[in-house]
């Protein structure tokens, strides 16, 4: 049988066509938008009751969603008081990523793993260490109590620093801390001061009671 002009372009087009699904197949499922400020403002507000008098310190929520990937600012400080959302990029463990692609694929609490953990801490107290001015956190559920143990911190780090997106496509990786772009750090920190809030999850999938 003698292969036509249009046969050989009817072929490659569906080629195409599966090599364009397999990709899209790929992005993990749960690669959403990031929420709208509205729907940030009324997830802070439902985290911050769900957790009651734990959280000391009630006027500003911060959130990291990883269902977004690493090349897009996920982390949101909201502010209950003003209705405003302040967005940031922030890094997750390696534990997490452990191919590097930018995406987070699972938490972990466990020691040694090096991943980032979900749910619910309080920020603590400022101190310098090996990354500088840092701030500590203290998990408040099941999925991240390990958090002071694991030396799970707010701290700033160069491999958080969104240039590398526009080289690698994504930042690096941290051992289980949040680490944001060194230029950012103090402006979080100062929002998120001691006795406050931060929420990490995929956003949307979050079905806490």
């Amino acid at each position: 049988m003698i292969e036509t002009r249009a046969d050989r372009i009817g072929r490659r087009d569906l080629l195409a066509g599966l090599v364009a699904t397999t990709a899209a197949s790929l992005i993990p499922s749960k690669a959403l938008a990031a929420p709208t400020d509205v729907r940030l403002l009324d997830i802070a507000k439902r985290e911050l009751d769900r957790m009651g008098n734990r959280i000391w310190v009630r006027d500003v929520v911060g959130m990291a969603d990883f269902s977004l990937p690493s090349a897009e600012p996920r982390f949101f400080i909201a502010n209950l008081v003003n209705g405003t959302v302040n967005r940031y990029y922030v890094t997750h463990g390696r534990g997490s990523d452990p191919q590097h692609d930018g995406w987070l694929k699972g938490f972990s609490n466990d020691p040694g793993s090096n991943a980032t953990s979900r749910g619910a801490y309080l920020t603590r107290n400022y101190y310098t260490g090996k990354h500088g001015l840092s701030m500590r956190l203290s998990g408040l559920e099941a999925d991240n109590n390990n958090a002071e143990d694991r030396a799970i911190v707010v701290h700033g780090a160069d491999y958080a620093n969104p240039d590398l997106i526009r080289t690698m496509g994504k930042l690096g990786r941290s051992e289980g801390c949040f680490a944001f772009p060194q230029t950012k750090l103090v402006e979080v920190i100062a929002r998120m001061g001691p006795g406050r809030m931060i929420f990490a999850d995929r956003l949307e999938g979050a079905g806490h009671a």
